[in-house]
């Protein structure tokens, strides 16, 4: 029974983490298959291995161009991770820091926000870019997308557990209030940027609905749209879609795997007391 117990744990952890993986597995051997094997499987390995399905994606077409939708998703979401880090950064700093007044009220605004339903924001978000004139361009998924609430409390949370001592000791040595967090404050709080980082990648990058309201032609639109035209009411073409789908969570796969550190740093730091 000691044994037994000792293990279960692991057990339970193994059969989660095999839960999570299986599917992928499942999708990327699918992926191998020619579509007439992937309508009648006979069994998970494919019969007949091929790449015509990746070649396919990958060839320039009009009609699905990968590539650009591929880019296209880099840019957007590079762009919302940079901005929504920098943004959430600086308003964190000034309401644990700078004690101005009124900053606890604008932080439970921004708490409150974080409870309604982003559908909600849709149709006005959607009027004001038709007035900006953005509609159809990268910049109506970037721009929305720094507005977030969840960024600046992830932030606030963090920076509050930083020790005041360190940027005083800082202040002392002649360090403006800049320099305080430019070079202690957001060296400090490190992890938990690369996991708000992350987040806001992962979010930015499988969004589907914004895409999907804010852009019209199918060069501009992002992978999670592009991947839903091989789809439609008569036919899906499920080889296709399963090759770019493998192509479009790879990026992200690779984008966790280099900060996991981070992640799991700022899990275990984040409870520190200052």
């Amino acid at each position: 029974m000691k044994r037994l117990k000792r293990h279960l744990p692991d057990a339970i952890m193994a059969f989660t983490a095999l839960s999570f993986v299986l599917p992928l597995v499942v999708m990327l051997l699918t992926s191998f298959k020619p579509e007439a094997e992937v309508l009648n499987p006979e069994s998970v390995v494919p019969d007949d291995w091929t790449t015509s399905n990746y070649q396919h994606v990958l060839g320039w077409s009009e009609e699905a161009p990968f590539v650009r939708w591929l880019l296209n998703s880099l840019f957007i979401s590079t762009t919302v991770t940079l901005l929504v880090m920098l943004f959430s950064a600086m308003a964190a700093y000034a309401i644990t820091r700078l004690r101005l007044p009124g900053t606890k009220a604008f932080l439970g605004l921004v708490v409150a926000t974080m409870m309604l339903p982003a559908q909600l924001f849709l149709v006005p978000v959607y009027l004001i870019l038709s007035q900006l004139r953005l509609l159809d361009t990268p910049w109506a998924l970037i721009i929305p997308a720094t507005a977030g609430g969840f960024g600046v409390f992830l932030m606030c949370q963090f920076m509050r557990a930083v020790p005041r001592t360190i940027e005083e000791a800082a202040l002392i040595d002649g360090c403006s209030k800049l320099g305080v967090f430019l070079h202690v404050n957001l060296p400090l709080c490190a992890p938990a940027l690369a996991t708000l980082g992350v987040f806001t990648f992962i979010g930015s990058w499988n969004d589907f609905v914004g895409p999907l309201i804010f852009l019209d032609s199918i060069r501009n639109y992002t992978l999670p749209v592009g991947i839903a035209l091989y789809q439609s009411s008569y036919v899906t073409e499920y080889g296709l879609t399963l090759a770019t789908s493998v192509l479009a969570t790879a990026p992200l796969i690779v984008v966790f795997m280099v900060f996991q550190r981070q992640i799991i740093e700022s899990m275990a730091t984040s409870g520190m007391k200052g």
